[in-house]
């Protein structure tokens, strides 16, 4: 059977349970026939990011976001002083992952491929995290206390999403129909 390639979209892991998270997934994927690529992972490129992802994206047939844990915020706010009678929300305590973690998603969702987002627990849920924002979505997970990738929460989504991926690889393989 031929390995289907998926882009996977992550932040460069800084903790080693981070690195042994996106293994295990890394490893999921390929019991799956899928073939995981990212830029700087697996893949390298001399031109621009963007340009390198866009190549990248085109050969893939899915997208998996494994939005880490990046940057911590002590203490911060959400629209402080708005004049405009908006709400001030606290940011304290809470993380940023990489803004590739945006785009590479906004990417794949514009040409039309299936996405699938992972979020760590704390990681803001805004844009591309906001519910429903792209599709699938799965819950949070918790690093201190790893998922398990083949309960039912995790599994059924995760299938959807093979599901969608082999159905981009068979219809790239149609000719188009004039009838």
């Amino acid at each position: 059977m031929t390995r289907i390639q998926v882009f996977v979209s992550s932040p460069k892991t800084y903790l080693s349970r981070q690195e042994r998270f996106l293994q295990e997934i890394e490893s999921l994927l390929n019991s799956h026939d899928l073939r995981p690529t990212t830029l700087g992972r697996s893949d390298y490129d001399m031109d621009a990011p963007l340009e390198a992802i866009r190549r990248l994206m085109a050969s893939s047939c899915g997208l998996i976001c494994i939005a880490f844990r990046r940057t911590f915020i002590e203490h911060g706010k959400d629209r402080p002083t708005s004049d405009k009678g908006e709400k001030e929300r606290s940011r304290d305590g809470t993380w940023l992952t990489s803004s590739y973690s945006q785009i590479e998603p906004a990417m794949a969702y514009q040409i039309g491929l299936p996405v699938l987002l992972w979020r760590e627990s704390g990681v803001v849920d805004d844009g591309v995290f906001d519910r429903g924002a792209v599709g699938l979505s799965m819950p949070v997970f918790d690093l201190d206390n790893p998922p398990n990738l083949n309960d039912s929460e995790w599994r059924q989504p995760l299938r959807e999403w093979i599901d969608l991926v082999r159905s981009v690889h068979r219809r790239r393989g149609t000719p188009p129909r004039l009838w």
